[in-house]
């Protein structure tokens, strides 16, 4: 069933587990982590990045997410991750997202309030929650290229946590607390006293974006501090490579049957997802009213 992050989040906030978000682009990814989270019975968060709604993606993941939502029992959260431009988000809004996430995390604080605060009110006036950025998380993007500053993460500022949710209304944050997007050079370290402190001061759910290859540890302690959304990308594009590289090996035939090509790469990604929603604690989390 599809829901907004306002129907998952709080609970999670409360109970100290996080939900995860993982990015899906074809039916192979969201029909695998859909069928994972109903099998762990979690909350879900299936996202996709404007670069996979170009030309007809927004209608065939829009759409397919749609058809199926009502066959699961799971909370479904269908989420725009990394938007920076209204007319996508006016897009993602029409096509049936239930939320969607404004990311200002490089402009000026006054603009990115003042840019988060519009997304939030075309957003709201449609029932549809919104996810901002506050700081900002380095990295590499999806075609393995540095961001614009990348190497030079900004961490979230505590002081302005109060100021800005309250100016944006925004319905969840995502804070820069020392993790990278894409795959990790060296381990990274995460700041918890920095994220304790946000915590204790925002009146929303937290995010963390750049979860893949994070050291469960950490992970652990960020989730137990406030950290209620986790964001999965990476991990599941290893994880569907080692599938693929699998598949490859074991075909007897030069025409195998589509099922039998993309049992393995599913069966990877279902380990993947799996162990992240039981690493998280989101399994066995369907509120009892579902």
């Amino acid at each position: 069933m599809l829901v907004t992050l306002n129907e998952v989040l709080p609970q999670a906030r409360q109970q100290h587990y996080a939900v995860g978000a993982f990015d899906c682009t074809e039916n192979v990814m969201i029909r695998t982590i859909l069928d994972t989270a109903e099998q762990e019975q979690a909350p879900i968060i299936l996202m996709a990045l404007e670069h996979d709604l170009l030309g007809r993606g927004i209608r065939y993941i829009s759409g397919l997410v749609h058809a199926v939502a009502d066959a699961y029992q799971v909370p479904i959260v269908l989420h725009l991750d990394h938007a920076d431009n209204l007319e996508i988000i006016r897009r993602a809004i029409d096509h049936g997202f239930t939320s969607v996430m404004f990311d200002g995390s490089q402009l000026p604080f006054e603009e990115n309030i003042e840019r988060s605060r519009a997304v939030v009110e075309l957003a709201h006036a449609h029932g549809v929650a919104v996810e901002a950025e506050l700081g900002f998380v380095a990295g590499k993007d999806i075609y393995g290229t540095d961001y614009p500053g990348a190497g030079k993460s900004r961490l979230t500022d505590p002081h302005e946590v109060v100021e800005f949710v309250a100016q944006t209304a925004v319905d969840a944050l995502a804070v820069s607390i020392g993790t990278s997007h894409g795959v990790y050079v060296a381990a990274p370290k995460l700041d918890i006293e920095r994220l304790r402190a946000i915590e204790a001061v925002s009146k929303v759910p937290l995010v963390m974006h750049g979860g893949s290859g994070t050291p469960g540890d950490q992970v652990l302690n960020a989730i137990r501090n406030g950290i209620t959304k986790l964001n999965v990308y990476a991990d599941s594009r290893v994880a569907m490579l080692q599938g693929l590289k699998r598949s490859a090996e074991i075909q007897i035939r030069n025409d195998p049957l589509p099922d039998v090509l993309f049992d393995p790469i599913r069966e990877s990604l279902a380990q993947l997802v799996a162990e992240r929603i039981v690493m998280f604690g989101a399994d066995n989390r369907v509120p009892a009213n579902v």
